[in-house]
């Protein structure tokens, strides 16, 4: 068993963002998220389960060209997908990929 303390992870920007993986087993990994103000996640193809629970800010999230506003406290959970986010005040997420079985 792990506790983690979310809202006091530092993350690295998106280029170094194998970095911010802060848990990892065979089935999933967990990693801290982190956009600036006006920051964006570059569309990406997830061929995994997507988890996105946002610690801090909000966020609006593409999935397949269907938008949802993400805010504190709420969760977003997506099939493998076409993805990106971005941010107009900040966002802090905890993002967890799972394994296609």
């Amino acid at each position: 068993m792990q506790v983690f303390e979310l809202k006091a992870m530092v993350s690295y920007p998106y280029e170094e963002r194998d970095k911010n993986i802060f848990y990892k087993a065979k089935e999933f990994k967990a990693r801290i998220i982190e956009l600036p103000p006006g920051g964006e996640m570059p569309t990406c193809e997830m061929t995994s389960y997507v988890i996105f629970y946002v610690i801090e800010g909000a966020a609006e999230v593409n999935v397949n060209q269907e938008k949802a506003n993400i805010k504190e406290g709420q969760c977003l959970i997506t099939n493998p997908a076409t993805l990106s986010m971005r941010t107009n005040d900040g966002v802090k997420i905890m993002g967890i990929q799972v394994v296609k079985s």
